[in-house]
């Protein structure tokens, strides 16, 4: 696995950048509307935000794991249904402004974890086809 990732649902993408990049000490790597992306070396980890109309409760959205190669992403599936997890893949989908090949599998209280390995940056969002898989109809808020 190369990095841990959570992406945090936010009001106010602005004020958000402003306070992580204060936190991190570093700027966003990508910044699109109703989305940012930090991505920090030590300790490894893809952090993101994306807007949201309304924030209650558990302000995550997701949780997940970046991996190293689309073959690891089929390998973790694999290991994962193994154990009796139902995996929902996302492969060959643009989410986030990414194309990525991806699969999620949710915890005992209904929080979703994504591993996912990226291919190419995207000037889109999402595509019709990812937003259509997710729950939520956002493949970033999950």
């Amino acid at each position: 696995m190369l990095n841990a990732h959570v992406g945090l649902n936010v009001t106010n993408l602005e004020n958000s950048i402003e306070f992580y990049t204060k936190v991190f000490g570093l700027d966003p790597v990508k910044v699109k509307e109703g989305y940012a992306k930090f991505l920090l070396k030590q300790p490894g980890l893809n952090f993101t935000l994306n807007q949201s109309n309304k924030v209650e409760g558990n302000q995550v959205g997701h949780f997940g794991f970046q991996i190293e190669s689309a073959e690891e992403v089929l390998s973790q599936k694999e290991r994962l249904e193994k154990e009796g997890f139902f995996a929902r893949d996302e492969m060959d989908t643009t989410c986030c402004y990414a194309v990525q090949d991806k699969f999620w599998v949710t915890d005992p209280d209904g929080n979703e974890w994504e591993f996912f390995y990226t291919k190419a940056d995207a000037e889109v969002h999402s595509s019709t086809a990812s937003t259509e898989s997710t729950t939520s109809g956002t493949c970033c808020n999950n």
